[in-house]
């Protein structure tokens, strides 16, 4: 396969190995598996002149401190993760790089939202590409899992506007959190539309929605959203997801809009994948989201 040259000139890359917004341990070791995968090298090839790669940001391990309130579990803690996290991203947008940001759980895209919209002045276009909604609250969320809530805080916050969110792939999605997102006005792709519409459409509609007024957009990309068959390497997997080619497709499609301008890789656990596989897809993904393509 030929790989047409990227757009996209600098980037930098930033690993949170965040674990402590999820039940399951291995996660935090999704950063290091996605470089294992080869990230360099195929930005590298794909064209990419300027790679600064921060390393991983300190995480500490939840047997070292407490869990704190029992509805968002270990919050103070991945608040100051995502405040360190926010200010790197803000500052890769200034110096003109796109910020690749590989997790670690969800949870951390409460940083990653908050830096983006600050160097833009504005809340970000989002993409949120997931089996899950994650805009559980702390009062309604029945684990304290923070993963599940990171929407609900970008949006309470003002780092994500309702108008311009798009969730993709969903099918899994709480009893009382439905309400919620039906509540936020935010538009929401089941699998369901998935199969009726098209992944095309579904993506040329998410485009429309999130790029309005020309806004900047960030593609959150969970990997429990791709069918397990293809991504067995999450902790949260639900059958019935994405497809492989829909998911290159979503990525290509970001890519063609000249509109992407930060992504985020999150949920790959290396101890429950099968000899790399998640994190390889992932590279793959942001490959595609940075313009790869066959011809």
């Amino acid at each position: 396969m030929n790989a047409a040259l990227s757009a996209i000139s600098a980037v930098e890359i930033i690993g949170v190995p965040m674990d402590l917004g999820a039940s399951r341990r291995g996660v935090d070791m999704g950063p290091a598996a996605v470089r294992y995968a080869k990230l360099y090298e195929r930005l590298r090839a794909l064209g990419v002149e300027h790679i600064v790669d921060h390393g991983n940001l300190h995480v500490p391990i939840r047997e070292s401190i407490e869990a704190g309130e029992a509805g968002a579990k270990y919050f103070s803690v991945i608040q100051g993760v995502c405040d360190e996290l926010a200010a790197l991203v803000e500052s890769a947008i200034h110096a003109k790089r796109m910020p690749i940001v590989l997790g670690g759980d969800h949870s951390i895209a409460m940083g990653t939202l908050a830096g983006l919209t600050r160097a833009y002045g504005n809340a970000p276009g989002l993409v949120w590409i997931d089996a899950h909604a994650d805009i559980n609250n702390p009062q309604s969320s029945p684990s304290g899992n923070v993963h599940g809530m990171p929407l609900w805080f970008a949006l309470e916050r003002g780092y994500a506007l309702a108008e311009n969110t798009v969730l993709i792939g969903l099918r899994d999605v709480d009893v009382v959190e439905k309400r919620i997102l039906h509540e936020s006005r935010v538009r929401a792709y089941s699998m369901t539309d998935v199969d009726k519409l098209g992944m095309t459409r579904v993506m040329e509609e998410a485009l429309r929605l999130a790029g309005a007024g020309g806004r900047r957009i960030h593609v959150s990309f969970d990997m429990d959203g791709i069918d397990p068959s293809e991504a067995p390497g999450t902790g949260t997997p639900v059958k019935g997801g994405l497809s492989y080619r829909e998911a290159h497709l979503a990525m290509e499609m970001l890519a063609e809009s000249g509109a992407l301008g930060s992504i985020e890789m999150v949920e790959i656990n290396p101890i429950l994948d099968n000899r790399n596989q998640t994190a390889a897809l992932a590279v793959g993904l942001i490959c595609s989201g940075l313009g790869n393509s066959t011809l």
